[in-house]
């Protein structure tokens, strides 16, 4: 119960009902956005300061190439299966938006754990930017077959290159790298610096982005299309079923409980942010109702006040301290 009173998730909770009750309450498109870019900014330094101060190893690497496997397989099994229950297409939608991972629900498991004081390697945020790219890789290329298999193929218009290059150069990997990059480098004179604002007032800025994340989902409730059963099965199982496998690959490769929490948060999140922007553009036969408003609204709050603190028991459990 006293998590659940962490003041982060009692104004996301705010946020959705005020959302539910139809309040005029709103955060300023603009502020929402300087907000989830100082979070961003202060996530990016905390890994690059953790760095200077421990340098990289081969548990780096190993973290970084577990990354990258579950990237790679999650968005693929899902597809697979989706395809069984929804139109190909929507089933690309569904499966790059879960298969993908959400900076948001990063941001909030790294401060749960140091609330807790489990530590986890600065390098996991090179990982998060990592594990965004490969399910929106995967699905220009498996709308490119099915338009091939369609005889559409010449009416997309879409350079794989050019897809390519925004998927790797998108605004937010690009702050969160670049900010890593400056705390390495600046090391503890930059920390001294920056700590002020970046560091001592990131449980306040994120309690603020979390009640304008709490009106979004209250208002996108109606974007869930909750005649689909298998659907909505999917989207509630699958958190659990991809935490599972990045446990498993974490004991695998004797990854700490630190770095193997935030595999779990990460292979358990959608993006509701980045990729449905790229499918818009890339993948337009998809329903961006259906993979927005799955991520957003059931994905998200799941791993936000469930999936979080159970990834984090779990990794304390079974995996090396």
């Amino acid at each position: 119960m006293q998590k659940l009173l962490d003041p982060t998730l009692l104004f996301f909770g705010f946020g959705m009902f005020a959302g539910l009750v139809r309040s005029n309450l709103e955060i300023p498109a603009q502020a929402s956005r300087m907000l989830c870019q100082m979070l961003l900014i202060s996530l990016g330094l905390k890994g690059g300061f953790a760095l200077a101060k421990s340098g990289f190893d081969q548990s780096v690497l190993t973290d970084l190439g577990c990354a990258i496997l579950l990237a790679t397989l999650i968005p693929l099994f899902g597809y697979f299966l989706l395809r069984k229950f929804l139109p190909p297409f929507d089933a690309v939608g569904v499966a790059a938006s879960f298969g993908s991972v959400s900076a948001v629900a990063f941001i909030a498991a790294t401060q749960r754990m140091e609330d807790a004081g489990l530590a986890f390697g600065g390098h996991m945020s090179a990982a998060m930017a990592i594990m965004e790219s490969p399910a929106i890789i995967l699905a220009v290329i498996a709308a490119g077959f099915l338009r091939n298999q369609s005889g559409e193929a010449a009416a997309s218009g879409i350079k794989p290159g050019k897809i390519l290059h925004e998927s790797l150069t998108d605004g937010t990997q690009i702050l969160l790298l670049g900010s890593m990059v400056i705390g390495y480098v600046s090391a503890e004179p930059g920390k001294a610096v920056l700590q002020p604002v970046f560091l001592d007032l990131f449980k306040c800025i994120l309690a603020l982005f979390l009640l304008d994340m709490g009106l979004m989902v209250a208002r996108n409730l109606s974007k869930v299309s909750w005649g689909q059963a298998p659907v909505l099965a999917y989207a509630a199982i699958s958190p659990f079923v991809h935490a599972a496998i990045a446990l498993l690959f974490c004991r695998w490769f004797s990854i700490t409980a630190g770095d193997g929490a935030l595999l779990m948060t990460l292979a358990a999140s959608s993006s509701f942010i980045a990729v449905p922007a790229v499918l818009r553009l890339t993948v337009p036969e998809a329903n961006p109702s259906l993979y927005f408003g799955l991520s957003l609204t059931l994905n998200f709050p799941l791993n936000l006040l469930v999936g979080i603190p159970l990834w984090i028991e779990l990794a304390q459990r079974y995996l090396k301290p």
